[in-house]
């Protein structure tokens, strides 16, 4: 073997220079022949770069729906129509959509997608389309469906998770209609016993920040959450989980709830009316709420021998200080009309509402004032934000309840109750209200079993 390499490389050495030169570059070539990629390699390297392309798609450039996205469900079954009724839709349209990004308009779109402006005028004659389409925004798709000859003969746009508008074109017109797919309402509880505070327990309970709120606006009426709430407190809660097609879309209403407040038990069920009422059928909703903020703390109690923490001397404190932060939302208690509503070096920002003949309550040491004087306000609106305005040590509401022209106690003064269901509502209440109860109870035992 060795003596037959001597010899090939002697005979190569011995052939002319230029003939040297040519077989230098024939193996060359057969070399960078020998490492192309097949034609499998070629075309392995083709689908990922296609691939690449499909999954790299950029907001709002052009993509093919039948490619990256399923065709949307516009099915006629079990939907709510506005308008006429149009034809489903046909398997031989091509549908392509569009992700709208910032700047864009819907000329500009219709542009980008190779459509005219006189389909663009045709189809936004229809004015239910025309008003809903000036609403898009950034990261919301429109899916637009051509036939054969390329005509623009369909646009779906999603106005939320059950809402799709249709704009169909018919001879040389276009009309729309708003399909809406049916929502699958589960019930589902939560429950939890409070170690520090009634909003940390709603979170560990896996309630939204709405549904914890909900609960306290449902109780507030017998409950104060700034100084009722004890460590052992609990509740529970019975609320809807929403569906479309299987698919979770977010929380529906609180069915019902109960609090167990310092061995207490409050019980709250929602009817048909909205409106929430206790077992029995006695409205939860009073005239007046125990607290006109929300979750803060108490820092001076109704005292008539209060000692005044700033001029030192005994004088009664006819109301209550809510210690909270500056800009706080502070609450009307009830309907009524502003009587006062004005700035001096006692009170600060103050702000006094009439309710009825009778009542009167007060919010000092505001840091704004969000009424004026004479107007009306309704039971919970924002009236103002706690400050530390006027003569205080340190930032809170005072807030002050008055009986006929007398200072009451606003934790304990007995509340004007709303009215209650009679008739022929209580009777199907009562059965409602025995379903929603029985299964607070059920769900309740079997968690507590579980601990």
């Amino acid at each position: 073997m060795n003596s037959m390499s001597q010899w090939i490389t002697q005979t190569i050495a011995a052939l002319p220079r230029q003939h040297r030169l040519l077989l230098s570059a024939i193996s060359a070539l057969l070399v960078l022949l020998l490492l192309l990629p097949s034609e499998p390699a070629t075309a392995s390297k083709q689908n990922a770069a296609i691939q690449l392309e499909r999954t790299e798609l950029e907001i709002g450039k052009r993509y093919d729906l039948s490619l990256e996205l399923s065709q949307p469900d516009l099915s006629t079954a079990n939907t709510e129509r506005s308008g006429p009724i149009h034809s489903s839709l046909k398997d031989d349209l091509k549908w392509t959509g569009y992700q709208v990004r910032s700047g864009d308009s819907l000329s500009r779109i219709f542009d980008k997608m190779g459509f005219t402006p006189q389909q663009l005028h045709l189809l936004t004659r229809d004015s239910q389309a025309e008003k809903m389409l000036r609403r898009i925004h950034p990261g919301e798709t429109l899916r637009f469906a051509r036939n054969d000859n390329g005509d623009l003969t369909q646009l779906a746009y999603q106005l939320s998770a059950t809402d799709t508008l249709l704009v169909t074109k018919h001879g040389d017109s276009y009309q729309s209609i708003i399909e809406t797919k049916t929502i699958e309402s589960r019930p589902s509880f939560a429950f939890a016993r409070i170690s520090s505070s009634f909003w940390n327990a709603g979170l560990d309970a896996g309630l939204t920040q709405q549904q914890i709120m909900s609960v306290a606006d449902m109780f507030g009426w017998d409950i104060d959450f700034a100084l009722d709430i004890r460590a052992g407190d609990e509740f529970g809660v019975l609320f809807e989980r929403n569906y479309v097609d299987g698919e979770f879309i977010g929380f529906g209403k609180v069915l019902a709830a109960e609090f167990v407040n310092r061995g207490q038990v409050f019980q709250a069920i929602l009817h048909d009316n909205g409106q929430y009422y206790t077992a029995e059928g006695r409205a939860m909703r009073k005239s007046f709420l125990r607290s006109p903020v929300n979750f803060t703390h108490i820092t001076s109690n109704f005292n008539p021998r209060r000692l005044h923490p700033v001029t030192g001397q005994v004088r009664p404190h006819n109301g209550i200080d809510y210690g909270a932060k500056i800009g706080t939302p502070v609450m009307s208690a009830g309907d009524g009309k502003v009587i006062a509503s004005a700035y001096n070096n006692l009170n600060g920002h103050y702000v006094f509402v009439q309710h009825g003949e009778r009542y009167v309550t007060k919010y000092l040491h505001l840091s704004k004032r969000l009424v004026k004087n004479g107007q009306r306000v309704k039971q919970g609106e924002l009236i103002g934000r706690v400050g530390a305005t006027g003569r205080v040590t340190g930032p809170h509401l005072h807030y002050e309840f008055l009986v006929d022209g007398v200072h009451r106690n606003p934790r304990t003064v007995a509340l004007p109750q709303a009215e209650s269901l009679a008739g022929s509502d209580l009777p199907r209440f009562r059965g409602i209200a025995e379903q929603r109860l029985a299964a607070l109870n059920t769900n309740k035992r079997v968690y507590l079993a579980m601990l």
